[in-house]
């Protein structure tokens, strides 16, 4: 499997509690973050269950947390907790 198919696939889900708590964390953490995720994103909807996917970026350990869905594509926005403290549609 070739790393570009492979960090399609989600990693783990999470509850929607824990993917709003892991959201708010990481806002918390990174300055310009709630602006940036307010301009790019849109809210989501009611949802039981979410995907976790591994962070692509070279040496991040961290995990992409969904976070709204994406206002110009047809996809979901994901923020990493990791270090590189990036966005990614999914």
């Amino acid at each position: 499997m070739t790393s570009n198919v492979g960090q399609n696939y989600p990693y783990s889900s999470e509850s929607e509690a824990q993917r709003a708590a892991a959201v708010a964390s990481v806002v918390a953490s990174r300055e310009g973050l709630a602006d940036k995720l307010a301009a790019e994103s849109s809210p989501l909807d009611a949802g039981d269950s979410w995907w976790v996917y591994k962070c692509p970026t070279k040496g991040c350990r961290g995990l992409l947390h969904v976070a709204g869905y994406a206002v110009e594509r047809h996809a979901v926005y994901a923020v990493c907790d990791g270090t590189c403290g990036k966005t990614f549609l999914r």
